[in-house]
């Protein structure tokens, strides 16, 4: 028996694919897949081929990603075509393959999206895309807002039923909400409008191929979440330990997060500086690292309702816990400061570039800071907030605890007499 050829093949060609299957494709896809050796594909993208793709046909084991090298090795040496639904670089096996293939070759077909705006005359630009494929409804909640527009890519038949459930819990029972089947197919349909509130009523159901398209519209008794930092602190569940919202706003302001970046939330408390920073924008990540097995449970509840429910909790004392830790972009120190070697741990934790900043309510912790700011440069700020309050018949200021903040970027070269 002739071994297997071993190592990546030379070239992948991944064919996008419509509901209409082989007659919507344009004549360079055809061509691909007529000259295919091997066609790779999920059995209803297979299914859609005629006789004439003469290729041996491949189904996509499950779970799909740990079999892609595997796969693409078995059959090096071979023409391999890959099928994808619509545009692969698009939520689709696209991303997987170039990550594996040097030489991979993408023909799309316009995506379910691409047919969703074209459908519903909204301006792509305007509409944000979430995709619950793979992923847990909870997402969707970070997308919430009054007057937006959204294209939900769903993993089943359920799906409509499950965004129509989660808008409702989140006050934005009243949106407007369209299922649209089949794009671009025969059996393509397209629901009448109607609300959130009225979807869970009906409990429709349909085909699984769907996107849902949602008008967002929140309820008037409903709390308002804002896109920037500093959400009210009634969004969370806490049992007093929380970062106040106008000294969590400043230190989100401190950290500065960006795209793809990695906190770790040292003294979670409610999780809401881990979870602010990852709502921020979809590819942000943290990490809350908190000792009480109770809050650090009711971060995971906060997390997931505040539409980050992809936020790590690692349970245990810090600076034990962080060991295994993946290397972050910024670093919050907003309890424990105490405990012996933490503040150095985290320094020494951060690569050149990042964030590090810490609060504190307490004199003990308030001279840690200083020592470090003496050591390692930054800024040391003290945050102050009062609120009025009725007085008698009068009203005056009532004085929260001041709040000593540390706030520092590691550079490659220190200033002279600061320690790296």
């Amino acid at each position: 028996m002739t071994p297997a050829p071993q190592g990546p093949p030379s070239a992948v060609t991944v064919v996008g694919t419509g509901a209409d299957g082989w007659s919507g494709l344009a004549e360079p896809s055809r061509a691909e897949l007529r000259r295919a050796d091997v066609l790779i594909g999920g059995p209803r993208h297979l299914d859609l081929l005629p006789t004439e793709c003469a290729g041996e046909r491949v189904a996509w084991p499950s779970p799909l990603r740990p079999a892609v090298p595997r796969l693409l090795a078995a059959h090096a040496g071979r023409r391999i075509a890959v099928l994808a639904t619509g545009d692969p670089m698009f939520y689709g096996i696209g991303r997987t393959l170039a990550e594996e293939v040097d030489a991979l070759r993408v023909l799309p077909h316009p995506s379910s999206v691409s047919y969703a705006a074209a459908w519903l005359g909204w301006p792509l630009e305007d509409v944000e895309v979430v995709t619950l494929v793979g992923r847990p409804t909870a997402r969707l909640a970070a997308a919430l807002h009054d007057g937006r527009r959204l294209l939900v890519l769903s993993a089943d038949a359920r799906t409509p039923e499950d965004v129509a459930a989660l808008l409702i819990d989140r006050g934005f029972g009243p949106s407007r909400m369209r299922v649209l089947e089949q794009l671009g197919g025969d059996r393509e349909r397209v629901t009448a409008e109607t609300t959130a509130d009225d979807w869970a009523r009906t409990q429709q159901s349909g085909d699984p191929l769907n996107i849902v398209a949602v008008e967002c519209r929140r309820a008037p008794d409903a709390l308002r979440l804002g896109a920037v930092p500093g959400l009210p602190d009634e969004a969370y569940e806490h049992d007093g330990q929380l970062t106040k919202r106008h000294i969590r706003a400043a230190t989100l302001g401190a950290l500065a997060p960006a795209p793809g970046e990695l906190l770790w939330d040292v003294g979670g408390g409610s999780g809401s500086i881990a979870i602010e920073w990852m709502r921020t924008h979809p590819s942000c990540r943290a990490v809350s690292v908190e000792r009480d097995q109770v809050r650090a449970e009711r971060i995971l509840r906060n997390a997931e309702r505040l539409g980050v429910p992809g936020l790590r909790v690692v349970t245990g004392d810090a600076p034990g816990a962080l060991a295994e830790l993946p290397a972050p972009h910024a670093v919050f120190v907003g309890g424990g400061l105490t405990a012996r070697g933490l503040l150095d741990a985290c320094w020494a934790a951060l690569s050149p570039g990042g964030r590090l900043v810490a609060n504190t309510v307490t004199l003990e912790s308030e001279a840690l800071l200083a020592d470090a700011h003496r050591r390692h440069g930054g800024e040391l700020v003290r945050l102050a907030v009062a609120h009025a309050v009725p007085v008698g018949g009068f009203t005056g200021w009532r004085q929260a605890m001041p709040v000593t903040q540390w706030c520092v970027q590691k550079t490659p070269n220190p200033p002279p007499g600061a320690d790296r």
